[in-house]
C-alpha cells in the first residue's frame, strides 16, 4: 500500500472521548485485522498523519510509540514507517458508551479500563444524557464490536431507547447502572435498584436523621435520574413521619434550621453548602447535607459529606469480567450508605 491510501481507512472521529493517539493506535489494528493493511505496507510520516488527520504531532508520534512497542508497525532510518507483524491474536473491540463522564463515572471508567487485558481495543463516547445522539452513535456504531457497554440516562426520550438497544446482539450487551423495560432477550445488567436503594440507606441513617424534623430532596425537574428515587423517599418520610418536600431549584429554597436536604446534582451541592455557610448554619448541626455519589473529595469536604451511593469501582470491574469471561451476568448491586459529620 502507498502511504496515501492509508488515509482512505484510517479516520479520526472528533466525537469520539478516546484519546486520538490511541484511536490512531485502534484504527491501525483494525486496518490489519481486516486485511487493508499488510506487512510491509509503507506508513505515512509524522508529519503527513499530522496533517492529513488534522492532529498534533506530538498525537501522532505517541500513536506511532504505542505500535512501534507492540512490534505492529517498525522505523527504518531514512525510509519511514512500515507494518510489521500482522499475525498477533484477534483484538476484542468494545463500544463503550456513558451518559457523562462525573467524578463517579470516571471511577466506573478507570476501573473498567484497568481490569481488561491490554489487547482489548475500547472506543469511547458521551452523549451528554441526549436520546438524539444516543441514537445516532448506536446507529452508526454497529459493526465490527466485540461487545456494547451502555450506560442509559435520558433527561427526555429515554422511553424509547429500548427500541435502539434491542438492535444489538444480546450476547453482546452490557447495561452498567440502570435497568431499561422492554430489552429483550438474555444479556448482561448490572444495575441499581434506585427505589430500594434510597429508602434502605435512609434507614439505615435514621437514627442520625431523628434530630430534624424535614428531609428534603433537591431533584432538579430536567433530570436524568430515575423517578424510582423518589418513590422510595417519600415511602421513607412518610412511615417514618418525616416531613418531606422535592425541591426542584436549590437556588430559591428556603433553608431553615432541623432540615436534611438530600442532593443528586454535583452543581447542586456546591450551591448548597454555599448557602447553608452564607446563613451562619452549622452543617451536621443546624443542616444536615447527604450527598448522592460517593466520591474521594466527600470524604474531605467540610470534615466528610455522608453519601449514599453504589460501588462504582466494583461495576466497572464486573463489566470487564463479563467481557473477559465471556459470560452472560445480571447482577443487582449494593448501595452504602457512608456517615460521615454532615449529617
Amino acid at each position: 500500500m502507498k502511504p496515501n491510501n492509508f488515509f482512505k481507512i484510517i479516520n479520526i472521529d472528533e466525537y469520539s472521548s478516546t484519546p486520538k493517539y490511541l484511536q490512531l493506535y485502534n484504527l491501525v489494528i483494525k486496518a490489519i485485522e481486516d486485511g487493508k493493511l499488510k506487512s510491509e505496507d509503507a506508513l505515512p510520516s509524522i508529519n503527513d498523519l499530522s496533517y492529513n488527520l488534522d492532529i498534533s504531532r506530538d498525537t501522532a508520534e505517541k500513536g506511532y510509540k504505542c505500535l512501534k512497542q507492540k512490534n505492529i508497525i517498525k522505523s527504518v532510518p531514512g525510509k519511514g514507517y512500515y507494518v510489521g507483524k500482522t499475525d498477533f491474536k484477534k483484538t476484542l473491540r468494545i463500544f463503550l458508551l456513558f451518559n457523562k463522564l462525573s467524578a463517579h463515572k470516571k471511577i466506573i471508567y478507570d476501573a473498567f479500563v484497568a481490569s481488561l487485558a491490554e489487547d482489548v481495543t475500547i472506543d469511547f463516547y458521551i452523549y451528554n444524557n441526549d436520546f438524539t445522539i444516543f441514537k445516532n452513535l448506536l446507529q452508526s456504531k454497529k459493526e465490527g464490536y466485540s461487545h456494547y457497554v451502555i450506560i442509559p440516562h435520558f433527561v427526555e426520550g429515554g422511553e424509547l431507547a429500548y427500541e435502539i438497544i434491542n438492535t444489538i446482539p444480546k450476547e453482546k450487551l452490557i447495561i452498567l447502572d440502570k435497568k431499561i423495560n422492554g430489552i429483550e432477550g438474555n444479556y448482561s445488567t448490572i444495575y441499581e435498584n434506585f427505589e430500594k436503594d434510597i429508602y434502605e440507606a435512609l434507614f439505615s441513617a435514621k437514627e442520625a436523621l431523628e434530630k430534624y424534623h424535614t428531609l428534603k430532596i433537591i431533584f432538579p425537574r430536567k433530570s436524568y435520574f430515575p423517578k424510582d428515587i423518589i418513590n422510595g423517599f417519600k415511602r421513607f418520610c412518610q412511615q417514618f413521619a418525616f416531613n418531606h418536600f422535592i425541591v426542584y431549584d436549590i437556588v430559591d429554597e428556603p433553608i431553615h434550621s432541623g432540615e436534611v436536604y438530600i442532593n443528586l446534582m454535583e452543581d447542586d451541592l456546591v450551591i448548597l453548602i454555599e448557602r447553608i455557610i452564607e446563613l451562619d448554619l452549622k452543617i451536621g448541626k443546624d443542616v444536615g447535607v447527604i450527598s448522592y455519589n460517593e466520591t474521594p473529595l466527600k470524604k474531605l469536604l467540610l470534615n466528610g459529606i455522608t453519601t449514599i451511593s453504589t460501588d462504582f469501582k466494583g461495576m466497572g470491574i464486573m463489566a470487564a469480567e463479563i467481557i473477559k469471561n465471556q459470560e452472560i451476568v445480571q447482577k443487582e448491586l449494593d448501595f452504602k450508605l457512608t456517615l460521615r459529620s454532615s449529617l
